[in-house]
């Protein structure tokens, strides 16, 4: 069992446990019932991922008092089979409720909360092992000198910059240490503060923790039936990356004018795990001006976000945060900047034997029949003679245009120096 299970969050037994107010649970339970119709109260308890018994039979005791919503019949044994329709008074008290914020969903968690809960599984408290490392980046071709960086700079859990050329892995890597941080991590669904509600649960990034059909439990140990607070979810820790769209209001609190509430920014949803910044300076924010707005975090891994109303909040920024460019650092910022980004690793060109062994486990994928003569052909023809260098996306890319050329013909691909000509002629911008 992982960090993550060990601290599941007790499920509330009251009210006052859930660190929400009854009127604030009675709104988003007439929310609810106004958005989703005819309920019971066990699907409304499920809704707001509340337990029934002392929480919700209160809150739906308090809208009824209010006349604002009443029961229609029952659909079996006990109160939380009582079917519970909103009434006209709640239908109207609903509508305004609509107006001022559109959230409908598990009920959020309190800003203190969650703080307390992603310093509770902080990447800082993980140690990342040789052998493990080894493992995680097994399907790579990297020099152990690259390897023995990497761990120092994983286990710090702070920045990394990698710098190369275009094409040597540098993306690759940046998703393989997302693979291999380990254990896994609780979110809420949501957060609430004066107020306001930040969404942060994001099923495009963040992936669950699915129960196992086989034990009745899930791969990292909550067992089935097991009593928790359920406004949490257990997901993998999460590997985040943006690219050339980033701008700086994709890294505040996101307030959607539409539905009055927020959605959490790339490096918030990023806790616990890794935010990639890929193709560090051609995004349309400057390099400076990104770091001048992460100086801060970076260094008191703690960010400054705004609230639409201009206040500001605290949050832990406790992402691995990973840099890829294949520009000159010296050229993007200067060395004050870089110097806050602790861990600076060069991703070289393959060396002759790592293309080799690139070139191998490349053919072995595609089925190809390994042929020494073939690759030599290609070094000698289409990278000494042209003084090209080789990077290590090549073989993936060159075999790839082979098989379609083969295909196409109605051949067995094959490194003949036929198919590995028009492969290469197709592929590669005449020197």
């Amino acid at each position: 069992m992982d960090s993550g299970a060990r601290n599941l969050p007790p499920e509330p037994r009251a009210v006052e446990e859930t660190g929400l107010n009854m009127a604030f649970l009675a709104d988003l339970a007439l929310k609810t019932m106004y958005v989703r119709g005819f309920l019971m109260g066990h699907e409304i308890a499920d809704a707001m991922k509340l337990p029934f018994t002392s929480v919700l039979d209160k809150v739906l005791d308090y809208l009824r008092r209010e006349h604002l919503c009443e029961v229609k019949g029952s659909g079996g044994f006990g109160e939380s089979s009582y079917q519970y329709v909103i009434s006209d008074e709640g239908r109207a008290r609903a509508r305004e409720l609509m107006d001022h914020n559109q959230y409908v969903g598990p009920a959020p968690v309190r800003l203190e909360t969650y703080v307390k809960m992603v310093l509770a599984q902080s990447l800082t408290a993980q140690t990342v092992t040789q052998d493990t490392l080894k493992r995680a980046f097994s399907h790579l071709v990297l020099s152990q000198a690259v390897l023995d960086q990497l761990g120092p700079a994983i286990n710090s859990g702070k920045s990394i910059f990698l710098f190369g050329a275009a094409g040597n892995g540098k993306t690759a890597i940046a998703e393989a240490i997302g693979t291999l941080l380990p254990g896994t991590i609780l979110i809420p669904y949501a957060v609430t503060v004066d107020a306001h509600i930040v969404k942060i649960f994001d099923a495009l990034h963040h992936e669950p923790i699915s129960k196992k059909t086989s034990d009745d439990e899930t791969s990292q140990g909550i067992q089935k039936g097991e009593r928790y607070d359920r406004r949490w979810m257990l997901i993998r820790r999460p590997l985040i990356g943006v690219g050339g769209e980033l701008t700086l209001e994709n890294l505040d609190l996101v307030f959607d004018p539409t539905t009055k509430f927020y959605e959490a920014p790339y490096q918030m949803k990023a806790n616990g795990g890794v935010f990639l910044v890929d193709d560090f300076g051609r995004q349309q924010v400057r390099p400076r001006e990104l770091l001048n707005r992460w100086i801060v975090p970076l260094e008191k891994r703690v960010d400054y976000l705004t609230l639409a109303t201009g206040h500001k909040i605290d949050v832990p920024f406790d992402a691995l945060i990973i840099f890829a460019t294949n520009l000159n650092p010296e050229e993007l910022v200067d060395e004050a900047f870089l110097r806050r980004i602790r861990y600076k690793i060069h991703i070289a060109d393959p060396t002759w034997e790592e293309y080799r062994e690139i070139f191998m486990r490349e053919a072995a994928k595609k089925g190809i029949p390994y042929s020494e003569d073939g690759l030599r052909y290609i070094v000698m023809e289409y990278f000494v003679k042209p003084k090209r260098k080789p990077r290590a996306v090549h073989p993936r890319d060159i075999l790839d245009e082979l098989v379609d050329i083969a295909r196409f013909r109605g051949l067995p691909p094959a490194l003949t120096k036929e198919l590995l000509d028009l492969a290469c002629q197709a592929y590669f911008l005449k020197a």
